[in-house]
C-alpha cells in the first residue's frame, strides 16, 4: 500500500532554515509527480510545490518562491523541502502529497513553528 512519512518539522527563529523530508513507498516512485502542501490553522490546505517525477519540472506557489527548494531522489524514493527565510506565515502542517489513479495520497504531517 502507499505509504508517505514526512520527517524534519520543528520550531525555528523567523529567518531560519528548516528541511524536511518524506520517504515514500507502495508505489513506482520515479513515475510521479509529488507534492507539498501546508494547512495553517484555520485554513484551507494549499499547494506549496511540485516537482515532475524526474525531478526536472517544478513549480513553486508565489508565497514560498524563492525560498524553498523542492527536490527528489529517486532511487532513494524522497521528496526534501529546503526552507529557507522562514517567516511566521510559513507555520503550518506541511504534508507530502502523491495523486496515482486518481486518488491523492497523504502523509501524516509534520509541524512547522516559525516563531520569536
Amino acid at each position: 500500500q502507499v505509504q508517505l512519512v514526512e520527517s524534519g518539522g520543528g520550531l525555528v527563529q523567523p529567518g531560519g532554515s528548516l528541511r524536511l523530508s518524506c520517504k515514500a513507498s507502495g508505489f513506482t516512485f520515479s513515475s510521479y509527480a509529488m507534492k507539498w502542501y501546508r494547512q495553517a490553522p484555520g485554513k484551507e490546505r494549499e499547494l506549496v510545490a511540485t516537482i515532475g517525477n524526474s525531478g526536472w519540472s517544478v513549480y513553486y506557489s508565489d508565497s514560498v518562491k524563492g525560498r524553498f527548494t523542492i527536490s527528489r531522489d529517486n532511487a532513494k524514493s524522497t521528496i526534501d523541502l529546503q526552507m529557507n527565510s522562514l517567516k511566521l506565515e510559513d507555520t503550518a502542517v506541511y504534508y507530502c502529497n502523491a495523486y496515482i489513479n486518481a486518488y491523492d495520497y497523504w502523509g501524516q504531517g509534520t509541524q512547522v513553528t516559525v516563531s520569536s
